[in-house]
């Protein structure tokens, strides 16, 4: 079983910056590939970024890449998302995700995803 906490959302004025962070428990967290996912008021999950166990592979939604940056560190069990440049239309709320170990590939897919964190709320305002 893998937990996951996020934290770091919060209110940012459209163009400010956000770091979320996702603290994992267990053993195991090198071996697990993560994922950011996000979803707005009556809207779909959508996929934001994932990183491989390693962190050397990353991947990233059409809507966030070049602003938003996935990275991890994996002596502390934790996962980032940096977050630049923010928009009104990135406003939602932010959740972490693990694969099992035995999966090695990223995905965009949430059901691909094993374990859920919370979510945290980030709201950028225009």
């Amino acid at each position: 079983q893998v937990q996951l906490v996020e934290s770091g959302g919060g209110l940012v004025q459209a163009g400010g910056s956000l770091r979320l962070s996702c603290a994992a428990s267990g053993r195991s967290f090198s071996n697990n590939v993560m994922g950011w996912f996000r979803q707005a008021p009556g809207k779909e999950r959508e996929f934001v970024a994932a990183i491989s166990r390693s962190g050397v592979s990353t991947d990233y939604g059409d809507s966030v890449r070049g602003r938003f940056a996935i990275s991890r560190d994996n002596t502390k069990n934790t996962v980032y998302l940096q977050m630049n440049s923010l928009k009104p239309e990135d406003t939602a709320v932010y959740y972490c995700a693990a694969r099992r170990s035995v999966w090695t590939t990223l995905s965009r897919v949430p059901g691909n995803y094993d374990y859920w964190g919370q979510g945290t709320q980030v709201t950028v305002s225009s």
